[in-house]
């Protein structure tokens, strides 16, 4: 019997972009960008224990990223049945108006995925990933699977950048840094460690979100109240920190928690290895 390859697949764009280490960088991006939607962050910090277990709530959005790009299409259909039963039983509460309303909302969900597939594209192809136009539309195409795992309809979802590019300009005059963003950007910032874990904070972790802030579109900036940097300068450090990261052996990077593509090599064999030069085939 042939092994299953999963909702993606080997000769998918997603396969090889999600193999990346500056997945990291772009998954922190996404965060900031996604706080930028009250309702959408309100449902975040009123639900969550964010602030007590940070790692613990990253592990799992890479753990649920891994299995649905790398795991069984069995295993990526349950893990989307665990976030939308998850999400059904979860509600917040406007403080201005009182109103209380599912985290389920169909605009709220395709925001939260739409700030997430964006930063994965943008941060890998600023890094130095190499993704052509035609490559990029592949890959948010192929994302409309990954909103449907969540509960979204693919058909409302953005297919190509000209679709996510209007979007993003339609969904702009509902955006603000409120204080739920502010407590998110603090977080961000300034995670709570250990005291013997404060030195590799501020020497690991505040680079990768100073990457990932600096990453922002100039409305992000503008919202968040500080000044943007100069394009070609953030651009230049994620090419560094590309460039580092991917100088450690794939092999290595993997072995790392979750282990999803060892895991989908072992089960489709050695020519399932995640690539950037398979991304045009």
């Amino acid at each position: 019997m042939k092994a299953d390859p999963g909702l993606f697949g080997p000769t998918s764009v997603t396969w090889q972009v999600h193999s990346d280490p500056m997945m990291w960088v772009a998954g922190v991006r996404a965060l900031y960008l996604q706080a930028l939607h009250p309702r959408a962050v309100r449902g975040v910090v009123q639900n969550s224990d964010f602030r007590q277990d940070a790692w613990g709530r990253l592990m799992r959005t890479a753990d649920f990223v891994g299995t649905t790009t790398y795991g069984t299409t069995e295993a990526a259909e349950k893990a989307g049945a665990r976030v939308r039963k998850i999400h059904r039983l979860l509600s917040a509460t406007d403080p201005a108006t009182g109103e209380r309303y599912g985290v389920d909302e169909p605009g709220l969900l395709l925001w939260v995925h739409c700030a997430e597939i964006d930063s994965y594209l943008h941060v890998l192809r600023r890094s130095g990933y190499p993704l052509t136009d035609a490559a990029a539309d592949r890959y948010l195409a192929e994302h409309r699977v990954g909103a449907r795992l969540v509960g979204l309809d693919p058909e409302a979802v953005p297919a190509d950048r000209t679709g996510m590019d209007a979007y993003f300009d339609k969904t702009l005059p509902e955006l603000a840094a409120g204080p739920e963003a502010r407590e998110v950007d603090d977080f961000l910032r300034r995670p709570p460690v250990h005291p013997l874990l404060v030195p590799a904070r501020a020497l690991l972790w505040r680079r990768v979100a100073h990457l990932a802030y600096a990453s922002l579109p100039p409305y992000a900036h503008r919202l968040y109240g500080r000044r943007a940097p100069e394009p070609a300068t953030v651009t230049r450090e994620l090419r560094a920190m590309g460039t580092l990261l991917r100088r450690v052996p794939a092999r290595l990077r993997w072995q790392l928690p979750p282990r999803h593509v060892l895991r989908a090599m072992a089960r489709l064999g050695p020519e399932a290895r995640p690539a950037p030069f398979k991304v045009g085939r």
